[in-house]
């Protein structure tokens, strides 16, 4: 506790009321994201951490408001906190404490307003999705939603959102963690009526959507996954390019995020088709090894959230 303490005190955050918004902002985090709120523990210098959770609770709390719920819910509910945000992105002051706590950052950080804006234009394409047809449509989604939601997480190490080398580095990222995320979650979304890869890639290899939806072992299905699979690969080492233009002190969680990536594409390789019958879930075992391979000794690093 007296750790957390320390780093909010080394990030800024002097005001008591606003201390609380951000413990509930990493509290958040720590429920939602176990391995992702150890990595920032961890790997992240103890003045930034506050931010990083900031932001990641901001966008985590806006994808889970798109993903829950019947249509007509979501809507309704996004509406609300989309004008919400709006209006405390013009004002400065907001109501919710996880917001509070990203509003703070943000005007820390001096996060361009635009990476925020695209964001919450993008999350509303995630209330009624009605699929891609064409790789020009993920690419599009990519570059609206996945990639903003990047630059107000990830780019909030850099004041100003970063160089432009490093946004376009997050521009790489964004695409194979997408395209690796539709893959894991497969299983998932096509069991709530929803197929993220893109039509045009089903016929290429001869797989229709019931294919997926029944979990037929076909050839076509294999290759499918497979050639996905690569493609994200292929973007993902691309992305190393990021290592390049990352703060010094922040490359270590780079590299980990990176890792955990290829090792998640490790697992869909080797389960091929089946990944449509069952979900992919990180191993925690893995993922602590990894933690543990990436990690610094740092056992200050390590306190919880009091």
């Amino acid at each position: 506790m007296r750790t957390w303490r320390r780093n909010l005190e080394a990030a800024g955050v002097s005001q008591g009321a606003l201390r609380d918004d951000y413990g509930k902002a990493a509290r958040f985090m720590r429920r939602r994201e176990p391995a992702g709120y150890l990595a920032v523990r961890l790997m992240v210098p103890g003045a930034h951490q506050p931010h990083a959770l900031a932001g990641y609770a901001f966008a985590s709390y806006t994808d889970d408001l798109c993903d829950r719920g019947t249509v007509e819910e979501r809507v309704r509910r996004y509406d609300v906190w989309s004008a919400q945000v709006r209006t405390a992105l013009g004002s400065g002051s907001a109501g919710h404490p996880l917001l509070r706590a990203f509003l703070h950052t943000a005007a820390d950080r001096e996060l361009p307003h635009r990476w925020v804006e695209s964001y919450l234009d993008g999350a509303r394409i995630d209330l009624d999705f009605a699929g891609f047809a064409t790789e020009d449509d993920y690419q599009r989604y990519v570059e609206q939603l996945t990639w903003p939601f990047l630059m107000i997480t990830t780019g909030l190490a850099h004041q100003g959102g970063g160089s432009a080398e490093f946004a376009a580095g997050c521009r790489l990222f964004a695409d194979a963690a997408q395209r690796t995320d539709i893959l894991t979650d497969l299983h998932e979304d096509l069991r709530e009526g929803r197929l993220y890869l893109p039509a045009g890639d089903l016929d290429r290899y001869g797989v229709t959507r019931e294919d997926l939806e029944r979990g037929r072992d076909l050839p076509g299905v294999r290759a499918l996954i497979a050639a996905t699979a690569a493609t994200a690969r292929a973007t993902l080492r691309e992305a190393d390019v990021l290592l390049d233009h990352c703060l010094d002190d922040h490359r270590r969680l780079m590299r980990f995020v990176l890792d955990l990536h290829h090792q998640r594409l490790d697992t869909v390789t080797a389960k091929g088709a089946s990944i449509t019958r069952r979900p992919v879930r990180d191993r925690p075992l893995r993922c602590l090894r990894l933690l543990a391979h990436h990690s610094p000794s740092r056992s200050a690093e390590r306190a919880p959230v009091g």
